[in-house]
């Protein structure tokens, strides 16, 4: 008998599914036990929302504390858009100054993620957030380039207990209604980004039905659950990486790779 060991490798986030394989020789009952067990590992893998989409994309673009900047850019009184398509004109009109400037430099391609808010029905105030890679040279230039107001909070990203991909994620995929966003459709993400960002890669591949999931040494655990019954058992864990990545690779066996979309 052998198990199935799914991953999906977004750099320093990693989420692992290990369950049962079907056989041809299972009884009606054991074929049922693992079908549900393995509905279950896949529906807990399956990335529903759109924070724990996004958290998979900046964990992969920008895997370590510092390797990105996390950017929030406000409007002053006088620059004001009048809606959101204007909003949405500032930022490209942003980006694409950015990118000019990186470019001279000669710095790293611009890699981004970001989202447009309103605050409360009180104020109003168009802002923006965005994640960016960290080149170390960006502070004055990201001060150039936002010509709208002098209102510009730059942090270096943060992956630890309190702060990490999940909870910038969470809080760039708030819900339209959470940003005073009436013109945002129902459905929509809250987020874009570049069309150059890394996308999270997965490996489907058979193992042995002794093989174990396990976090690699220097790693923090996330979600570490196991479920079995008679005939039927999955495991799913999901880790960070603390330190240096320790380049454990998927067995070698029927491998079927693919890209998150």
């Amino acid at each position: 008998m052998a198990l199935i060991l799914k991953r999906i490798d977004a750099g320093g986030l990693q989420v692992e599914a290990l369950y049962n394989r079907r056989s041809r020789t299972d009884t009606p009952a054991q074929r049922a036990a693992k079908e549900k067990a393995s509905s279950e590992a896949q529906r807990r893998m399956n990335q529903i929302y759109s924070y724990q989409k996004l958290e998979l994309l900046l964990a992969t673009n920008f895997p370590s504390a510092g390797s990105a900047l996390v950017v929030t850019l406000t409007y002053d009184d006088g620059h004001l858009p009048k809606d959101r398509k204007t909003a949405l004109r500032h930022l490209k009109r942003f980006r694409d100054k950015l990118k000019k400037e990186r470019t001279a430099a000669g710095l790293p391609e611009l890699v981004a993620f970001w989202c447009v808010e309103v605050l409360t029905a009180e104020d109003g105030r168009w802002h923006f957030h965005l994640v960016i890679n960290n080149t170390g040279s960006d502070a004055e230039i990201i001060r150039r380039c936002w010509i709208y107001g002098s209102d510009i909070q730059i942090d270096k990203l943060r992956v630890d207990k309190e702060k990490n991909w999940e909870s910038l994620a969470r809080y760039l995929s708030k819900e339209p209604r959470e940003c005073q966003d009436e013109l945002a459709k129902p459905g929509q993400h809250a987020w874009s980004c570049t069309r150059n960002v890394k996308r999270p890669e997965v490996d489907t591949v058979t193992v042995p039905d002794d093989y174990q999931l396990s976090a690699p040494e220097g790693s923090e655990v996330l979600l570490d659950e196991k479920k079995r019954t008679e005939f039927s058992s999955f495991h799913i864990l999901k880790y960070r990486y603390s330190g240096v990545r320790s380049g454990r690779r998927v067995p070698r066996a029927k491998r079927r790779r693919t890209r998150r979309r």
